[in-house]
């Protein structure tokens, strides 16, 4: 199948292209970008579509996504992305991982990291992984992995993961945020064993000073520190969440770090609430005190509820402690909140990345194939609405980005920090001739997200086309529930 995208507004943050072009695609990948490539009527074979109006340019590239359904990929394909990479959790073993998605098929490319999580919940807790999402966030909440380990624990999980990398993990994922009283000495030790394998960690940080002065080592200072010392590419994970009020000084240390030299990078999301599991380390009440917030801060997303008071919450936490649920960290009706987030966005050269959650209905069920969606089922708004919302603000209401500066950020950089463990990304987040032909093409006066936490499975709106490798998942803005183009990306063995 070949197709021609003619007349659109082609951006290419690869080569800094941002013109009226037509773009000539096969499943091979991108031929061709230029005005006439068929000159007089269309060649027999290649579909034409008319796209003028419309912007054209890579698909998006999701470095943090922990959606690993056909439903909540689906909404994702309606924002635009065409690559949903779970990087910052991981999963254990990702042979496993790999193996289930293909059987199950996707609509877009998917890859996963290397959970240190699931590594260490196996050795110091006997807890064996099984490569679902669901069981991952029922561990979370365990203490008994959330000790420092001995020198011979160390060893033992260590390999664990350098084995993962020898199985195409895309890097080493670190939940330190969910374990944050282990020795610095240990993530110290992931580091060095990135920087040795030439992969990324990808760290949801532990608590700052500021929010715990008790802590072992402020969040964002030791991902600094630790990319300095071993050279290791180091990416930081919603820097939005975990620094709230004190993004301004988080997004400081950072940028002296590489000013310094060293390989940080950033990812923000455009929402002032995350999710996780009821059980995670920072909902204990006392450490939500410390961040001032309150038990009613966090909303139970099966039900609703918002919990009332700390005995409530200690009861959820106890009863079922891998529930998901949201955490309201900043009011985005308030000004100066709201201006924290855009703050988060446009830090220089930080990606968008979504921290999409599963998609889930009453009874328990993770599934569906059906479109549109049915009714009733409960995730964050970031899983449909990241990148349109991102468009939206940054680019439509504030003009703080142009279209080549917003597709480097939600396409060409976040496919640039994979180039060193997986090749074949060097491929993805540009649309020169050979690149594979991953496209969206979106309406830029009507781009826009329409999930709400009320309603959080509501597709965005205006994006007209999705190509992945080559096969239309989208097309004039319905999707093709037949498409299961998706392909695995992975580390080159090590």
């Amino acid at each position: 199948m070949r197709t021609l995208l003619r007349g659109g507004r082609v951006v290419d943050p690869g080569t800094g292209f941002d013109g009226v072009a037509d773009v000539l695609l096969s499943e091979a990948g991108i031929e061709a970008v230029g005005t006439g490539l068929t000159d007089g009527a269309t060649e027999d074979g290649v579909t034409e579509v008319d796209v003028s109006g419309l912007v054209v340019g890579p698909g998006f590239v999701d470095l943090h996504s922990h959606v690993h359904s056909v439903a909540g990929q689906r909404l994702q394909a309606m924002d635009g992305v065409t690559t949903a990479l779970d990087l910052e959790a991981g999963l254990m073993p990702v042979e496993r991982a790999y193996a289930e998605a293909a059987a199950a098929g996707r609509p877009l490319h998917y890859g996963f990291s290397a959970s240190w999580g699931a590594a260490r919940a196996q050795v110091l807790a006997g807890i064996a992984p099984d490569a679902n999402i669901d069981s991952g966030l029922a561990v979370l909440g365990n203490p008994a992995w959330q000790r420092s380990s001995s020198p011979t624990e160390l060893a033992a999980w260590l390999s664990l993961l350098d084995a993962e990398l020898a199985d195409g993990a895309l890097g080493i994922g670190v939940l330190m945020g969910y374990a944050p009283q282990t020795d610095p000495g240990e993530f110290l030790a992931v580091a060095h064993l990135a920087a040795m394998a030439g992969v990324p960690t990808y760290t949801h940080v532990r608590e700052l000073v500021e929010v715990d002065p008790a802590i072992p080592v402020d969040g964002s200072a030791e991902i600094a520190a630790a990319a300095g010392e071993t050279g290791a590419a180091m990416h930081h994970c919603h820097v939005n969440s975990t620094s709230g009020h004190h993004l301004d000084r988080v997004l400081a240390t950072l940028d002296g770090a590489r000013r310094e030299g060293s390989r940080v990078t950033v990812e923000a999301y455009p929402y002032g609430a995350g999710s996780t599991a009821v059980g995670a380390a920072f909902i204990e009440p006392d450490r939500l005190r410390l961040k001032g917030l309150r038990p009613s801060s966090v909303v139970i997303l099966e039900t609703g509820e918002r919990v009332r008071d700390e005995a409530r919450l200690r009861q959820l936490r106890r009863d079922d402690p891998g529930a998901p649920c949201l955490l309201e960290f900043l009011d985005e009706e308030n000004p100066r909140e709201r201006a924290l987030l855009h703050r988060a966005l446009a830090f220089p050269d930080a990606v968008v990345a979504s921290d999409a959650m599963p998609v889930s209905w009453p009874g328990g069920r993770s599934e569906s194939t059906e479109w549109p969606l049915p009714p009733g089922g409960r995730t964050h708004p970031r899983t449909a609405g990241t990148f349109a919302k991102t468009l939206r603000l940054m680019v439509r209401e504030t003009g703080a980005w142009t279209w080549l500066e917003a597709f480097r950020r939600c396409s060409s950089l976040p496919a640039r920090l994979l180039d060193d463990v997986a090749p074949a990304a060097r491929r993805k987040g540009h649309l020169g001739a050979g690149a594979d032909a991953d496209i969206v093409v979106l309406d830029r006066d009507r781009i826009t997200d329409a999930a709400t936490y009320a309603d959080p499975t509501r597709p965005s709106v205006g994006v007209r086309h999705l190509y992945v490798a080559g096969v239309p998942v989208v097309a004039d803005g319905k999707l093709d529930t037949a498409a299961l183009p998706g392909k695995p990306l992975r580390g080159e063995p090590r």
